[in-house]
């Protein structure tokens, strides 16, 4: 319980670190300064890149994070889905703890892989006795469930893929909205019928989430919360860099989320379902996974969940719940060549830089990067002015060499310690030398994950695609 306060005090309390300069810094007490290559090591502990082995879509994608809690609360999870071509993956930042964050972070992923399925195939795998790991393969999760806790998540899954097997296939933006439901659903079934403090702590700590699931050229973005989404378009006509967002965060800045929320609610409580920016005057983001405090009736508060934490889990004002549901919104989009990049990342990065300056930095980056390639002659009859000119340009291009390969550690260093004339070392420095019990004051966990798309095989595949509906094909 003491978390929920610690939580509720530091959102109250936290800087619009947009605004907070160098200076504002330094008023701090000193602070040791890291060297530059302690400051490399720990923006780099948490780097993980992967190369797809077989040419598709996507490229590769590149992923980083960097905590200010402790434990950080945010979470990610990658992986390609099985029994078809195609990626998924989410950042998930949590609150009032990492639990909620952790878990949905391990079993979104796997409740949408099986619901996007074509219902034969879900049928076969049913008879085949499959498992909740049998409909994707995950490429940077190391850690699994307790034995305590597995067999209980293993039951919820089962039961909803037995459930979708008997159901019309949806569109994938409807069986993401239905995963992400069910998934919150079974997060309050499994506290309330085990009443382990485990699974409680699940359901009343909580976490939002932004999932990108791709299959072919169809990206949809499914989000609850505020996590961001931001694609990078490069402009042929003007060779530039343009952002494309592929979500709204759910949060007081959303005019209709709070409009909608309002709505729900008796008139009697319009000045207090929404208070101080918040839900209740405590919760900042307007949809979550958990969080069940704001959603359980006032009956099961009363008689499960107080006796367990005490009076003061109850939030002020609490007569006509839910207040609160983690039914995402989900956006499509169908990827073109100018499709380069995708950027999703916790509000950790989006409270230090926009859409537009996160586009721009990856797309700096991607063309710094160039250089560190091997130099690759033009086909056919090169003449010695074109190697020359191709030497020239790297040449100058060794001035913007990089120093992070991996594009999430590089707008991790940006968000960090950009100033009007650079990067400032000192900056990022004294930001990575707060001591834990005020730098949640000042920064929140970052969590970044860069995709990179096959901007060749994504114009094949539209070129065959045109091919095929033209007249008389």
């Amino acid at each position: 319980m003491l978390k929920f306060m610690i939580n509720d005090a530091v959102g109250y309390a936290r800087t619009n670190v947009r605004e907070f300069s160098l200076n504002a810094l330094r008023l701090l007490p000193q602070l040791p300064q890291l060297s530059p290559y302690d400051v490399n090591l720990a923006l780099k502990e948490n780097e993980f890149v992967y190369n797809f082995p077989v040419e598709g879509i996507i490229h590769s994608y590149e992923t980083n994070q960097l905590g200010s809690n402790s434990p950080c609360e945010d979470s990610r999870t990658e992986a390609s889905l099985l029994h078809r071509n195609g990626f998924i993956c989410g950042i998930f930042d949590g609150h009032a703890g990492a639990a909620c964050g952790q878990v949905v972070s391990k079993r979104l992923l796997r409740y949408i892989s099986a619901g996007t399925l074509p219902r034969q195939v879900l049928k076969e795998q049913l008879s085949q006795g499959c498992s909740s790991q049998s409909f994707l393969k995950c490429h940077n999760d190391n850690v699994d469930f307790v034995s305590e806790i597995r067999p209980i998540y293993e039951h919820s899954f089962q039961q909803y893929i037995k459930q979708l097997s008997n159901e019309p296939q949806r569109d994938v933006a409807s069986e993401l909205q239905h995963a992400f439901v069910q998934l919150d659903e079974h997060l309050s079934q499994e506290a309330l019928t085990t009443s382990d403090v485990r699974t409680m702590g699940v359901a009343l700590s909580g976490a939002v989430a932004c999932l990108v699931h791709l299959e072919g050229l169809q990206l949809h973005v499914a989000s609850t919360g505020d996590c961001g989404a931001v694609l990078g378009v490069l402009d042929p006509q003007t060779n530039q860099w343009q952002p494309k967002k592929l979500n709204n965060e759910h949060n007081v800045d959303n005019l209709q989320e709070v409009r909608r929320i309002l709505a729900e609610h008796p008139r009697e409580e319009q000045e207090t379902v929404i208070r101080n920016g918040r839900l209740l005057s405590q919760l900042a983001p307007l949809r979550a996974f958990g969080d069940y405090r704001y959603k359980w009736s006032v009956d099961t508060m009363q008689q499960k969940v107080v006796p367990m934490f005490g009076e003061q889990v109850m939030p002020p004002n609490y007569y006509t719940p839910p207040y609160l549901t983690a039914r995402p919104d989900v956006q499509q989009h169908e990827l073109c060549a100018n499709d380069k990049f995708l950027v999703i990342a916790s509000d950790g990065l989006w409270d230090f830089l926009t859409p537009s300056e996160v586009v721009s930095l990856v797309g700096e980056h991607i063309n710094s990067k160039k250089i560190l390639e091997p130099m690759r002659l033009p086909p056919g009859e090169v003449k010695l002015k074109q190697i020359s000119a191709q030497l020239a340009e790297r040449k100058a291009g060794l001035t913007r060499k990089p120093v992070d390969q991996n594009a999430a550690t590089h707008l991790i260093r940006h968000a960090l310690g950009a100033t009007d004339y650079g990067i400032e070392h000192s900056k990022i420095s004294y930001y990575l030398s707060l001591p834990k019990d005020v730098v949640r004051l000042y920064r929140d966990d970052i969590t970044i994950t860069v995709i990179y798309f096959n901007s060749e095989h994504i114009a094949k595949l539209k070129g065959d695609q045109s091919s095929s509906q033209a007249p008389g094909a």
